[in-house]
Protein backbone atom coordinates (compact mmCIF):
# COMPACT_ATOMS: atom_id res chain seq x y z
CA UNK A 1 0.00 0.00 0.00
CA UNK A 2 1.30 2.97 -0.97
CA UNK A 3 2.02 5.44 1.78
CA UNK A 4 0.22 8.81 2.57
CA UNK A 5 1.98 12.17 1.77
CA UNK A 6 2.42 15.79 3.90
CA UNK A 7 2.99 19.10 2.78
CA UNK A 8 5.37 21.23 4.59
CA UNK A 9 5.47 25.26 4.05
CA UNK A 10 7.68 27.63 5.71
CA UNK A 11 7.28 31.13 5.03
CA UNK A 12 10.68 32.40 6.51
CA UNK A 13 12.74 35.37 6.28
CA UNK A 14 15.16 34.64 3.66
CA UNK A 15 13.32 32.06 1.61
CA UNK A 16 10.24 29.65 1.43
CA UNK A 17 10.59 26.14 2.35
CA UNK A 18 8.70 23.39 1.03
CA UNK A 19 9.01 19.74 1.75
CA UNK A 20 7.12 16.42 0.96
CA UNK A 21 7.38 13.69 3.48
CA UNK A 22 5.43 10.32 4.00
CA UNK A 23 3.60 9.11 7.08
CA UNK A 24 7.16 7.14 7.90
CA UNK A 25 8.44 11.06 8.31
CA UNK A 26 10.63 10.41 5.25
CA UNK A 27 11.36 13.47 3.51
CA UNK A 28 10.70 12.67 -0.43
CA UNK A 29 11.42 16.19 -1.69
CA UNK A 30 12.84 19.65 -0.23
CA UNK A 31 12.98 22.74 -1.88
CA UNK A 32 14.27 26.36 -1.00
CA UNK A 33 12.87 29.67 -2.87
CA UNK A 34 14.54 32.84 -1.81
CA UNK A 35 13.49 36.39 -2.03
CA UNK A 36 14.72 39.69 -0.70
CA UNK A 37 14.31 41.84 2.31
CA UNK A 38 14.00 45.55 1.80
CA UNK A 39 15.48 48.14 4.51
CA UNK A 40 13.59 51.61 3.16
CA UNK A 41 14.87 52.99 6.91
CA UNK A 42 17.03 52.46 9.11
CA UNK A 43 15.52 49.47 11.76
CA UNK A 44 12.74 49.19 8.88
CA UNK A 45 12.69 45.61 7.70
CA UNK A 46 9.87 44.79 4.79
CA UNK A 47 8.83 42.07 2.45
CA UNK A 48 6.34 41.87 -0.66
CA UNK A 49 4.12 39.18 0.30
CA UNK A 50 3.41 38.52 -3.76
CA UNK A 51 7.43 37.50 -3.32
CA UNK A 52 6.01 35.03 -0.48
CA UNK A 53 3.44 33.70 -3.13
CA UNK A 54 5.36 32.92 -6.14
CA UNK A 55 8.33 31.26 -3.72
CA UNK A 56 5.57 28.99 -2.77
CA UNK A 57 4.10 28.35 -5.99
CA UNK A 58 7.88 27.45 -7.71
CA UNK A 59 8.57 25.47 -4.68
CA UNK A 60 5.42 23.22 -4.86
CA UNK A 61 6.02 22.59 -8.45
CA UNK A 62 9.37 21.08 -8.08
CA UNK A 63 9.05 19.11 -5.70
CA UNK A 64 6.02 17.65 -7.09
CA UNK A 65 8.03 17.20 -9.90
CA UNK A 66 10.89 16.21 -8.25
CA UNK A 67 9.68 13.33 -6.23
CA UNK A 68 7.39 12.13 -8.59
CA UNK A 69 4.75 11.31 -5.98
CA UNK A 70 1.29 10.22 -7.22
CA UNK A 71 -0.84 13.36 -6.10
CA UNK A 72 -3.39 10.89 -5.09
CA UNK A 73 -1.17 10.34 -2.17
CA UNK A 74 -1.36 13.86 -0.84
CA UNK A 75 -3.75 13.76 2.12
CA UNK A 76 -2.97 17.26 3.79
CA UNK A 77 -0.88 21.00 3.93
CA UNK A 78 0.25 22.55 6.50
CA UNK A 79 2.19 26.01 7.45
CA UNK A 80 5.01 27.61 9.35
CA UNK A 81 6.23 30.75 8.97
CA UNK A 82 8.04 33.84 10.19
CA UNK A 83 6.00 34.94 13.48
CA UNK A 84 4.90 38.70 14.15
CA UNK A 85 4.53 40.12 10.62
CA UNK A 86 1.73 42.44 9.45
CA UNK A 87 -0.08 41.75 5.97
CA UNK A 88 -2.78 44.51 5.64
CA UNK A 89 -5.43 43.84 3.27
CA UNK A 90 -8.16 46.38 1.86
CA UNK A 91 -11.56 45.58 1.13
CA UNK A 92 -11.31 43.79 -1.80
CA UNK A 93 -8.54 41.31 0.17
CA UNK A 94 -5.34 43.17 -1.62
CA UNK A 95 -2.27 44.84 0.23
CA UNK A 96 -1.95 47.84 1.58
CA UNK A 97 1.71 48.15 1.49
CA UNK A 98 4.76 46.03 2.16
CA UNK A 99 4.86 43.63 5.10
CA UNK A 100 6.50 44.75 8.18
CA UNK A 101 8.57 41.75 9.63
CA UNK A 102 9.30 40.42 12.56
CA UNK A 103 12.98 42.21 12.95
CA UNK A 104 11.32 45.48 12.42
CA UNK A 105 11.96 47.98 15.37
CA UNK A 106 10.49 51.07 14.47
CA UNK A 107 7.41 50.86 16.93
CA UNK A 108 9.01 51.76 20.45
CA UNK A 109 7.16 54.25 21.08
CA UNK A 110 3.83 52.86 20.38
CA UNK A 111 5.12 50.11 22.37
CA UNK A 112 5.24 51.53 25.21
CA UNK A 113 2.24 53.63 24.48
CA UNK A 114 0.05 51.21 25.13
CA UNK A 115 1.73 49.36 28.08
CA UNK A 116 1.39 52.64 29.49
CA UNK A 117 -2.52 52.47 28.57
CA UNK A 118 -2.55 49.08 30.02
CA UNK A 119 -1.08 50.04 33.54
CA UNK A 120 2.37 49.69 32.92
CA UNK A 121 4.08 46.33 32.29
CA UNK A 122 2.34 44.57 34.91
CA UNK A 123 -0.89 45.56 33.72
CA UNK A 124 0.18 44.47 30.30
CA UNK A 125 1.22 41.08 31.83
CA UNK A 126 -3.15 40.44 33.38
CA UNK A 127 -3.85 41.07 29.83
CA UNK A 128 -1.49 39.28 27.77
CA UNK A 129 1.55 37.23 30.00
CA UNK A 130 3.75 38.74 27.19
CA UNK A 131 5.46 42.13 26.53
CA UNK A 132 4.49 44.58 23.63
CA UNK A 133 7.82 44.17 22.19
CA UNK A 134 8.93 45.69 19.28
CA UNK A 135 8.56 42.57 17.05
CA UNK A 136 4.93 42.56 17.61
CA UNK A 137 2.38 42.71 15.33
CA UNK A 138 0.23 44.85 17.63
CA UNK A 139 2.92 48.18 17.49
CA UNK A 140 2.66 47.93 14.07
CA UNK A 141 -0.92 48.49 13.96
CA UNK A 142 -0.49 51.23 15.93
CA UNK A 143 2.30 52.64 14.03
CA UNK A 144 -0.06 52.10 11.15
CA UNK A 145 -2.96 53.93 12.79
CA UNK A 146 -0.53 56.78 13.94
CA UNK A 147 1.90 57.05 10.64
CA UNK A 148 -0.03 56.25 7.72
CA UNK A 149 -3.48 57.09 9.16
CA UNK A 150 -4.37 56.61 5.03
CA UNK A 151 -3.40 53.15 4.98
CA UNK A 152 -4.76 52.07 8.71
CA UNK A 153 -8.54 53.33 7.43
CA UNK A 154 -8.49 51.08 4.34
CA UNK A 155 -7.54 48.08 6.62
CA UNK A 156 -10.35 45.79 6.77
CA UNK A 157 -8.41 42.70 7.62
CA UNK A 158 -4.90 41.77 8.65
CA UNK A 159 -2.72 38.96 8.70
CA UNK A 160 0.63 37.24 9.76
CA UNK A 161 2.71 35.97 6.81
CA UNK A 162 2.03 32.13 6.74
CA UNK A 163 -1.72 33.12 6.83
CA UNK A 164 -1.48 35.34 4.35
CA UNK A 165 -0.24 32.10 2.19
CA UNK A 166 -2.94 30.27 3.54
CA UNK A 167 -5.32 32.35 2.23
CA UNK A 168 -3.93 32.47 -1.44
CA UNK A 169 -3.95 28.74 -0.71
CA UNK A 170 -7.82 28.42 0.18
CA UNK A 171 -9.46 31.82 0.44
CA UNK A 172 -10.46 31.50 4.05
CA UNK A 173 -8.58 33.57 6.47
CA UNK A 174 -7.78 32.65 10.51
CA UNK A 175 -4.67 32.39 12.79
CA UNK A 176 -3.36 29.85 14.92
CA UNK A 177 -3.67 30.32 18.13
CA UNK A 178 0.62 30.29 17.98
CA UNK A 179 0.99 32.79 15.53
CA UNK A 180 -1.62 34.75 17.52
CA UNK A 181 0.06 34.72 20.73
CA UNK A 182 3.23 36.59 19.41
CA UNK A 183 0.68 39.63 18.14
CA UNK A 184 1.08 41.50 21.58
CA UNK A 185 -3.11 41.34 21.55
CA UNK A 186 -3.88 37.47 22.54
CA UNK A 187 -4.89 36.26 25.78
CA UNK A 188 -2.83 33.36 25.63
CA UNK A 189 -4.69 31.81 29.07
CA UNK A 190 -8.26 31.52 26.50
CA UNK A 191 -6.74 31.24 23.70
CA UNK A 192 -7.73 33.77 21.52
CA UNK A 193 -7.74 37.81 21.14
CA UNK A 194 -8.37 40.03 24.22
CA UNK A 195 -11.05 42.41 23.13
CA UNK A 196 -10.66 45.12 26.26
CA UNK A 197 -6.89 45.47 25.61
CA UNK A 198 -7.83 46.09 21.88
CA UNK A 199 -10.67 48.05 23.17
CA UNK A 200 -8.34 49.85 24.74
CA UNK A 201 -5.99 50.49 22.06
CA UNK A 202 -8.45 51.74 19.88
CA UNK A 203 -8.42 49.34 17.20
CA UNK A 204 -11.49 47.99 15.33
CA UNK A 205 -11.78 44.52 16.15
CA UNK A 206 -13.66 43.46 12.94
CA UNK A 207 -9.79 43.60 11.47
CA UNK A 208 -8.82 40.78 13.50
CA UNK A 209 -8.59 37.42 11.97
CA UNK A 210 -10.36 34.40 13.88
CA UNK A 211 -8.43 31.87 16.09
CA UNK A 212 -8.38 28.48 15.18
CA UNK A 213 -5.56 25.40 17.01
CA UNK A 214 -3.05 24.79 14.83
CA UNK A 215 -3.84 21.78 13.62
CA UNK A 216 -7.98 22.58 12.96
CA UNK A 217 -8.65 22.38 9.09
CA UNK A 218 -8.32 25.88 7.82
CA UNK A 219 -9.86 24.96 4.20
CA UNK A 220 -8.88 23.37 0.86
CA UNK A 221 -6.89 24.23 -2.09
CA UNK A 222 -8.87 26.25 -4.71
CA UNK A 223 -8.94 25.19 -8.45
CA UNK A 224 -6.52 28.80 -9.32
CA UNK A 225 -3.91 28.05 -6.50
CA UNK A 226 -4.19 24.22 -7.79
CA UNK A 227 -3.25 25.50 -11.34
CA UNK A 228 -0.70 28.05 -10.02
CA UNK A 229 1.62 25.56 -7.69
CA UNK A 230 0.41 22.05 -9.15
CA UNK A 231 -1.27 20.56 -5.64
CA UNK A 232 -4.31 18.75 -5.94
CA UNK A 233 -7.02 20.75 -6.13
CA UNK A 234 -9.65 20.07 -2.73
CA UNK A 235 -6.31 18.90 -0.63
CA UNK A 236 -6.94 19.91 3.04
CA UNK A 237 -4.81 22.53 4.36
CA UNK A 238 -4.48 22.61 8.37
CA UNK A 239 -3.86 26.10 10.09
CA UNK A 240 -0.28 25.35 11.23
CA UNK A 241 1.82 27.83 13.57
CA UNK A 242 4.61 30.06 14.00
CA UNK A 243 7.90 29.54 13.74
CA UNK A 244 9.08 29.88 16.88
CA UNK A 245 6.57 27.28 18.26
CA UNK A 246 6.01 25.01 14.80
CA UNK A 247 9.80 24.29 14.17
CA UNK A 248 10.51 22.97 18.32
CA UNK A 249 7.30 20.56 17.21
CA UNK A 250 9.02 19.62 14.04
CA UNK A 251 12.23 18.98 16.51
CA UNK A 252 10.02 16.68 18.85
CA UNK A 253 9.85 19.36 21.71
CA UNK A 254 5.82 18.56 22.62
CA UNK A 255 6.34 16.70 25.72
CA UNK A 256 7.04 18.76 29.29
CA UNK A 257 10.52 18.44 30.20
CA UNK A 258 12.29 18.34 26.69
CA UNK A 259 14.25 21.39 26.78
CA UNK A 260 14.84 22.51 22.91
CA UNK A 261 17.87 24.81 22.36
CA UNK A 262 18.71 26.35 19.24
CA UNK A 263 22.25 27.99 18.84
CA UNK A 264 21.18 29.70 15.14
CA UNK A 265 22.31 33.58 14.91
CA UNK A 266 20.27 34.06 17.82
CA UNK A 267 19.65 31.55 20.74
CA UNK A 268 16.45 30.25 22.12
CA UNK A 269 15.23 27.91 24.52
CA UNK A 270 12.10 26.12 24.10
CA UNK A 271 10.02 23.65 26.48
CA UNK A 272 6.74 22.55 26.35
CA UNK A 273 3.96 23.23 29.47
CA UNK A 274 0.96 21.20 30.70
CA UNK A 275 -1.09 24.18 31.70
CA UNK A 276 -0.86 27.59 31.49
CA UNK A 277 1.81 29.31 33.56
CA UNK A 278 2.07 33.29 34.49
CA UNK A 279 5.64 35.05 33.09
CA UNK A 280 6.38 37.18 35.96
CA UNK A 281 8.54 40.38 34.65
CA UNK A 282 7.06 39.25 31.17
CA UNK A 283 11.34 38.02 30.64
CA UNK A 284 10.04 34.71 28.78
CA UNK A 285 7.54 34.29 26.00
CA UNK A 286 4.73 32.56 26.84
CA UNK A 287 2.60 31.22 23.61
CA UNK A 288 0.50 28.54 22.94
CA UNK A 289 1.18 25.39 21.82
CA UNK A 290 0.81 23.47 18.46
CA UNK A 291 -1.24 20.72 20.43
CA UNK A 292 -4.31 21.93 22.37
CA UNK A 293 -4.65 22.32 25.86
CA UNK A 294 -0.94 22.58 25.82
CA UNK A 295 1.57 25.99 26.02
CA UNK A 296 5.04 26.80 25.10
CA UNK A 297 7.32 29.19 26.40
CA UNK A 298 10.54 30.15 25.40
CA UNK A 299 12.93 32.99 25.85
CA UNK A 300 15.34 34.40 22.79
CA UNK A 301 18.73 35.58 22.75
CA UNK A 302 19.82 37.95 20.42
CA UNK A 303 23.90 37.08 19.90
CA UNK A 304 24.48 33.23 19.99
CA UNK A 305 26.22 31.90 16.57
CA UNK A 306 25.98 35.26 15.71
CA UNK A 307 28.53 36.38 18.69
CA UNK A 308 30.61 33.17 17.27
CA UNK A 309 30.83 34.49 13.84
CA UNK A 310 31.41 38.05 15.20
CA UNK A 311 34.60 36.78 16.67
CA UNK A 312 35.55 34.78 13.55
CA UNK A 313 35.50 37.28 11.29
CA UNK A 314 37.16 40.16 13.82
CA UNK A 315 39.65 37.98 15.58
CA UNK A 316 40.25 34.60 13.54
CA UNK A 317 41.90 35.73 10.36
CA UNK A 318 44.59 32.89 10.63
CA UNK A 319 41.81 30.28 10.86
CA UNK A 320 40.00 31.60 7.79
CA UNK A 321 43.26 32.08 6.04
CA UNK A 322 43.73 28.34 7.05
CA UNK A 323 40.51 27.43 5.66
CA UNK A 324 41.24 28.69 2.53
CA UNK A 325 44.25 27.06 2.04
CA UNK A 326 43.23 24.03 3.03
CA UNK A 327 39.22 23.46 2.53
CA UNK A 328 38.31 22.70 5.56
CA UNK A 329 35.53 24.28 7.75
CA UNK A 330 36.69 27.58 9.75
CA UNK A 331 34.52 26.27 12.58
CA UNK A 332 36.01 23.20 13.07
CA UNK A 333 39.66 24.75 13.12
CA UNK A 334 38.53 27.42 16.20
CA UNK A 335 36.64 24.41 17.69
CA UNK A 336 39.98 22.49 17.70
CA UNK A 337 41.73 25.55 19.01
CA UNK A 338 38.96 26.03 21.97
CA UNK A 339 39.71 22.46 22.89
CA UNK A 340 43.49 23.45 23.90
CA UNK A 341 42.17 25.33 26.75
CA UNK A 342 39.91 23.68 29.95
CA UNK A 343 36.51 23.69 30.80
CA UNK A 344 36.15 27.28 32.32
CA UNK A 345 38.57 28.88 29.78
CA UNK A 346 41.35 29.51 32.40
CA UNK A 347 38.94 32.46 34.27
CA UNK A 348 38.19 33.69 30.99
CA UNK A 349 34.21 34.91 30.53
CA UNK A 350 32.20 36.48 27.52
CA UNK A 351 29.21 38.22 27.70
CA UNK A 352 27.58 37.87 24.09
CA UNK A 353 25.74 41.23 24.44
CA UNK A 354 26.54 42.15 20.85
CA UNK A 355 22.93 43.81 19.94
CA UNK A 356 21.88 44.64 23.12
CA UNK A 357 20.06 41.52 25.17
CA UNK A 358 16.16 40.38 24.89
CA UNK A 359 16.19 37.30 27.70
CA UNK A 360 17.16 37.20 30.03
CA UNK A 361 17.66 40.91 29.94
CA UNK A 362 15.49 42.33 27.94
CA UNK A 363 18.39 45.51 27.59
CA UNK A 364 18.82 47.31 24.52
CA UNK A 365 21.82 48.96 25.83
CA UNK A 366 23.93 45.42 27.06
CA UNK A 367 27.29 45.26 25.16
CA UNK A 368 29.31 42.20 24.44
CA UNK A 369 32.50 42.14 27.25
CA UNK A 370 35.24 39.50 27.60
CA UNK A 371 36.21 39.72 31.70
CA UNK A 372 39.00 37.67 33.30
CA UNK A 373 41.96 38.53 30.49
CA UNK A 374 45.65 38.21 31.71
CA UNK A 375 49.17 38.10 30.35
CA UNK A 376 48.68 34.15 30.73
CA UNK A 377 45.58 34.39 28.54
CA UNK A 378 45.67 32.78 25.23
CA UNK A 379 43.18 32.91 22.08
CA UNK A 380 42.48 29.18 22.75
CA UNK A 381 40.91 30.68 26.01
CA UNK A 382 39.23 33.81 24.28
CA UNK A 383 37.67 31.12 21.79
CA UNK A 384 36.38 28.64 24.14
CA UNK A 385 35.06 31.58 26.19
CA UNK A 386 32.65 32.86 23.62
CA UNK A 387 31.26 29.44 23.18
CA UNK A 388 30.76 29.30 26.87
CA UNK A 389 29.56 32.52 27.32
CA UNK A 390 26.94 31.90 24.75
CA UNK A 391 26.34 28.43 26.68
CA UNK A 392 26.32 30.20 30.14
CA UNK A 393 23.35 33.31 28.36
CA UNK A 394 21.30 30.04 27.31
CA UNK A 395 21.30 28.54 30.64
CA UNK A 396 19.91 31.23 32.30
CA UNK A 397 16.66 31.44 30.05
CA UNK A 398 16.78 27.44 31.34
CA UNK A 399 16.77 28.39 35.14
CA UNK A 400 14.33 31.42 34.30
CA UNK A 401 12.10 28.43 33.48
CA UNK A 402 12.46 26.36 35.96
CA UNK A 403 11.56 29.76 37.95
CA UNK A 404 8.32 29.39 36.31
CA UNK A 405 7.54 25.61 35.99
CA UNK A 406 9.28 24.11 39.12
CA UNK A 407 7.26 20.66 38.96
CA UNK A 408 8.82 20.57 35.55
CA UNK A 409 12.32 18.82 35.86
CA UNK A 410 14.12 19.32 33.09
CA UNK A 411 15.04 16.02 31.97
CA UNK A 412 16.95 16.34 28.16
CA UNK A 413 18.49 18.59 25.84
CA UNK A 414 17.23 18.58 21.79
CA UNK A 415 19.72 20.57 20.10
CA UNK A 416 20.09 22.24 16.76
CA UNK A 417 21.19 25.13 15.34
CA UNK A 418 24.58 25.42 13.55
CA UNK A 419 25.82 24.60 17.55
CA UNK A 420 24.88 21.53 17.37
CA UNK A 421 27.42 20.26 14.71
CA UNK A 422 30.18 21.14 17.14
CA UNK A 423 30.62 17.68 19.36
CA UNK A 424 32.85 20.66 21.83
CA UNK A 425 29.32 22.59 22.08
CA UNK A 426 27.26 19.72 22.81
CA UNK A 427 29.66 18.64 25.22
CA UNK A 428 29.51 22.07 26.47
CA UNK A 429 25.78 22.35 26.40
CA UNK A 430 25.12 18.93 28.62
CA UNK A 431 27.45 19.93 31.21
CA UNK A 432 26.35 23.32 31.64
CA UNK A 433 22.98 22.22 31.63
CA UNK A 434 23.98 18.87 33.38
CA UNK A 435 21.59 17.09 31.10
CA UNK A 436 22.17 14.60 27.81
CA UNK A 437 21.70 16.68 24.85
CA UNK A 438 20.61 15.00 21.53
CA UNK A 439 20.49 15.94 17.72
CA UNK A 440 17.20 14.79 16.40
CA UNK A 441 16.84 13.47 12.51
CA UNK A 442 14.13 16.30 11.61
CA UNK A 443 16.08 18.87 13.50
CA UNK A 444 17.39 20.48 9.78
CA UNK A 445 14.16 20.48 8.27
CA UNK A 446 12.49 23.17 10.72
CA UNK A 447 9.49 24.68 10.76
CA UNK A 448 8.66 22.83 7.24
CA UNK A 449 8.54 19.28 9.60
CA UNK A 450 6.54 20.74 12.26
CA UNK A 451 3.98 22.09 9.27
CA UNK A 452 4.22 18.27 8.39
CA UNK A 453 3.10 16.38 11.85
CA UNK A 454 0.62 19.19 12.38
CA UNK A 455 -1.16 18.22 8.76
CA UNK A 456 -0.36 14.89 9.54
CA UNK A 457 -2.71 15.05 13.09
CA UNK A 458 -5.28 17.17 10.82
CA UNK A 459 -5.42 14.85 8.23
CA UNK A 460 -5.33 11.59 10.77
CA UNK A 461 -2.42 10.31 9.98
CA UNK A 462 -1.53 10.49 13.55
CA UNK A 463 -3.78 11.09 16.45
CA UNK A 464 -1.94 13.74 18.06
CA UNK A 465 1.55 15.35 18.12
CA UNK A 466 3.18 13.50 20.60
CA UNK A 467 2.41 10.27 18.70
CA UNK A 468 3.75 12.31 15.23
CA UNK A 469 7.33 12.97 17.00
CA UNK A 470 7.36 9.37 18.10
CA UNK A 471 8.84 9.22 14.28
CA UNK A 472 11.82 11.43 14.91
CA UNK A 473 15.17 9.54 15.26
CA UNK A 474 18.29 10.64 17.91
CA UNK A 475 21.03 10.86 15.52
CA UNK A 476 23.38 11.81 18.37
CA UNK A 477 24.12 11.51 22.19
CA UNK A 478 26.12 13.53 24.36
CA UNK A 479 26.01 12.46 28.40
CA UNK A 480 27.49 15.17 31.16
CA UNK A 481 31.34 14.57 32.45
CA UNK A 482 31.02 14.85 36.18
CA UNK A 483 34.70 15.97 35.99
CA UNK A 484 33.89 19.09 34.77
CA UNK A 485 30.96 19.88 36.46
CA UNK A 486 32.69 22.18 39.24
CA UNK A 487 34.63 24.14 36.88
CA UNK A 488 31.61 25.16 34.79
CA UNK A 489 29.91 26.11 37.68
CA UNK A 490 32.34 28.10 39.10
CA UNK A 491 32.67 30.03 35.40
CA UNK A 492 28.65 30.20 35.55
CA UNK A 493 28.17 31.83 39.04
CA UNK A 494 31.22 34.73 37.61
CA UNK A 495 29.15 35.26 34.39
CA UNK A 496 25.76 35.65 36.44
CA UNK A 497 27.34 38.46 38.00
CA UNK A 498 29.03 40.48 35.02
CA UNK A 499 25.65 41.99 33.66
CA UNK A 500 24.41 43.29 37.27
CA UNK A 501 27.44 44.62 37.81
CA UNK A 502 28.60 46.39 34.46
CA UNK A 503 24.99 47.76 34.07
CA UNK A 504 25.29 51.02 34.96
CA UNK A 505 28.52 51.67 32.56
CA UNK A 506 26.43 50.12 29.95
CA UNK A 507 23.80 52.72 30.57
CA UNK A 508 25.94 55.68 30.75
CA UNK A 509 27.78 54.48 27.34
CA UNK A 510 24.25 54.13 26.02
CA UNK A 511 23.72 58.16 27.06
CA UNK A 512 26.54 58.95 25.33
CA UNK A 513 25.84 57.28 21.99
CA UNK A 514 28.56 54.74 22.74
Amino acid sequence: MDKRVLVGLDIGTSGTKVILADETGKVLASAVKEYPLYAPKPGWAEQNPSDWWRAVCEGCQQVLSASGVDKGRLVGLSLSGQMHGLVALDEEDQVIRPAMLWCDQRTQRQCDWITQKAGGLEGLLRYTNNRMLTGYTGGKLLWMKEMEPDKFERIRRFCCPKDYIRFMLTGEFGIDVSDGAGTGFFDVKKRDWNRELIGLAGLPFEIFPHCMESTDLAGTVSAQAAELTGLPQGLKVYAGGGDAVIQTTGAGLVKPGILGVVIGTSGNVSMALDSYRDNPGGNLQVFCNNEPHLWHTFGCTLSAGGAYRWYRDALCEHDIQKARETGRNVYDLMGEEAEQSVPGANGVSFAPYLSGERCPYPDPNARGVFYGLTLKTTRSDMTRAVMEGVTYSLRQVVDLMGEMAPDIKGQKVYTSGGGAASALWRQMQADIFNLPVYTMSAASEGGAYGAVMVAGVGAGVWKDLSEAVSIIKVETETLPDARNRAAYEDGYAIYSELYGALKPVFDRSAAMGK
